[in-house]
C-alpha cells in the first residue's frame, strides 16, 4: 500500500474514532469567515468541550460510510468544519447560534444527534434546550415548591392558633 493510501486509511479511522467516541457532531459551512472570528468560535468551542477541526469531506464520507451512516452525503460538497461534541450537543449548537448572530458568513448545514441525521432547523432547536444543569435546577424547584408552599401554610396555621 503506497503512502498516501496508508494516511488516508489512518486518517478515516481516526475521523471514525471522533464520530464514536463523540455525543455527535455538527457540520458547519465556515466559507466567508475571517481569522478573528475563527479564532474566537474555536475558543469558545474549547470551552464548551467541543473539538471542532477541518476535515476532508471525501474522508468523512467514507468513514460515515463504513459505520453505516447516511443522510450527509447533500451537505458534504464544500468546504466543512465539523465539531464534535464530547460534552452536551446542545453546548456546541448555542456557541454556533450565538456566533452565527455575528458572524452571517457561518451556516450549520447538519447535525449527527442521538446516532441520527438531523439538519439545521433540528440543531437550532437544540440550541435553545437550557443545560444540564440548568434542567436539574428548575427540576428541584418544581419539587421543593408544593413541599415548602404546604410548609408556609402549617406555619400560619399555627401562629393564628397560639
Amino acid at each position: 500500500m503506497s503512502e498516501a493510501k496508508e494516511l488516508r486509511a489512518k486518517t478515516i479511522e481516526e475521523i471514525k474514532s471522533k464520530i464514536e467516541n463523540s455525543n455527535g457532531f455538527i457540520v458547519v459551512s465556515y466559507k466567508g469567515i475571517s481569522v478573528n472570528d475563527d479564532v474566537a468560535l474555536r475558543a469558545k468551542l474549547r470551552a464548551a468541550n467541543v473539538e471542532y477541526k477541518v476535515l476532508k469531506n471525501r474522508l468523512v464520507n467514507k468513514a460515515l460510510e463504513e459505520l453505516g451512516i447516511e443522510g450527509f452525503t447533500n451537505d458534504l460538497q464544500e468546504p466543512n468544519a465539523f465539531a464534535f461534541a464530547n460534552g452536551e450537543i446542545t453546548a456546541a449548537a448555542k456557541v454556533f447560534k450565538d456566533t452565527m448572530a455575528n458572524v452571517p458568513s457561518l451556516s450549520v448545514k447538519s447535525a449527527y444527534v442521538d446516532k441520527a441525521y438531523v439538519d439545521a432547523k433540528v440543531v437550532e432547536k437544540l440550541a435553545s434546550i437550557p443545560s444540564k444543569e440548568v434542567l436539574i435546577a428548575q427540576l428541584l424547584g418544581m419539587l421543593q415548591s408544593p413541599i415548602s408552599g404546604l410548609a408556609r401554610a402549617l406555619q400560619q396555621v399555627a401562629e393564628k392558633q397560639a
